[in-house]
């Protein structure tokens, strides 16, 4: 039975050809990690990603939030797919956990009611003159990264290990609720014993660590942050897992949903601001990383390429640890090599 349960929980992930829809947010919260994304996929893996410039925000947050009906965002949908279908893919990634977990929801709303992909299909007919063919095949960008972990390992400049002490460094992960808890079975691992990015984490030679809030909401819900009102619960929710995670020292957080990783990260310094606790050792938070920056660092990225220094909680206790080379007086500079200015506070 359990055997049964593990492999309900597997996927299929195809090795090429994939056309890539990216996220509206987190080029705002952490812009570096697209990027990378789409490095590490062409450049170290030479897969064929196709980054269409046409695509646009599949309103995801408007439509969680109740603004946006579900007739418009399934057009939307559906012209992506559209865009796709153009371009001569089958097989779409998604950056965003939100998009993920949307693109999963109307597929499968279709297959139990066709009449709303008819609705759809003629909707986009009128408003565009498209039609489309369905995606063969939908993933999340970290899906792919798990994907090839191991092809990944064989070529790392670093591993998630203590170079002093040889210890594995302990590592929370967080899975985004959109990608594990709206549709299990489309996760690696489900919301039950979801493994996309332990995967990494073990095959890139660091520890999990399992603690009682580990499957906890990151505090973002939407609705709890973008009404001003309900900010608080947001920041409790944010504060409630890293109380249960603190005791375990875990040496950095990551995250595959980018309002995941942004509350992790900002709301340490919010908490810090109006509380004075911080959560990872010597006053500093504990740095919480895509799993695109992971990823990178494991071969052997300039940090600041990566663009952590985005990052409120500051990153370098967990580069002096792996002993990664940086140098500080890149940290601001912009794409030209100039100097961008200074924040009045770097964070923790």
């Amino acid at each position: 039975m359990k055997r049964y349960t593990w492999d309900r929980y597997q996927k299929t992930i195809p090795d090429d050809r994939f056309y890539y829809a990216r996220s509206c947010i987190r080029q705002n919260f952490f812009p570096g990690s697209e990027a990378v994304f789409l490095k590490i996929l062409r450049d170290d893996l030479g897969v064929d990603v196709f980054d269409d410039a046409k695509h646009t925000s599949c309103t995801g947050i408007g439509y969680h939030s109740d603004i946006v009906p579900l007739e418009t965002i399934m057009t939307v949908v559906a012209r992506q797919f559209a865009l796709m279908t153009e371009a001569g893919y089958e097989n779409m990634v998604s950056s965003c956990i939100t998009s993920f977990g949307l693109y999963t929801e109307i597929l499968t709303m279709w297959e139990h009611h066709p009449e709303l992909e008819e609705q759809a299909r003629a909707d986009l007919k009128a408003a565009t003159g498209r039609d489309f063919v369905k995606p063969k095949c939908v993933v999340h960008s970290s899906d792919l990264i798990f994907h090839f972990r191991e092809r990944i390992a064989g070529k790392a400049k670093v591993r998630l290990v203590d170079p002093v002490s040889g210890r594995p460094l302990k590592v929370v992960d967080h899975i985004g609720c959109h990608y594990a808890k709206i549709f299990p079975t489309a996760g690696i691992g489900g919301s039950e014993f979801p493994y996309v990015l332990a995967g990494m984490v073990e095959s890139w030679g660091g520890e999990t660590v399992d603690y009682p809030e580990r499957r906890h909401c990151c505090g973002f819900g939407f609705r709890n942050y973008l009404v001003r009102a309900n900010r608080g619960v947001s920041v409790a929710n944010s504060r409630q897992k890293l109380e249960s995670m603190a005791p375990y020292k875990p040496d950095f957080i990551v995250a595959n949903c980018p309002g995941c990783t942004m509350f992790l990260d900002k709301w340490q310094y919010a908490i810090a601001e109006l509380e004075g606790t911080t959560y990872g050792a010597d006053g500093h938070g504990i740095p919480v990383l895509s799993y695109e920056e992971m990823a990178g660092l494991v071969l052997g990225y300039d940090p600041w390429d990566l663009g952590m220094q985005m990052h409120q909680v500051s990153v370098e206790p967990l580069l002096n640890k792996l002993e990664i080379e940086y140098d500080e007086s890149h940290k601001f500079l912009g794409n030209n090599g100039k100097y961008i200015s200074h924040p009045a506070h770097c964070g923790l």
